[in-house]
């Protein structure tokens, strides 16, 4: 059996971090944006950290874990 558990993590937190798709940090305009659709390469940087920071937490502190099939 496969431990699908850090693919899934890895998805689904790259899918909400990307910058301008549900949030950006540092906006254009304000320090906190939603939904702009627009990114630039800080927003980049900080969001890579973040995820970098919570792929960490979830797969070596917490150890998250799906066995299919």
């Amino acid at each position: 059996m496969a431990d699908w558990g850090p693919v899934f993590v890895a998805v689904v937190l790259f899918v909400l971090l990307t910058p301008g798709l549900l949030i950006q940090v540092p906006g254009r305009n304000r320090y906190v944006e939603f939904g702009n659709f627009q990114t630039s390469g800080v927003s980049i940087l900080v969001h890579s950290v973040v995820y970098f920071g919570l792929i960490c937490i979830f797969l070596l502190a917490i150890g998250v874990h799906m066995y299919l099939g």
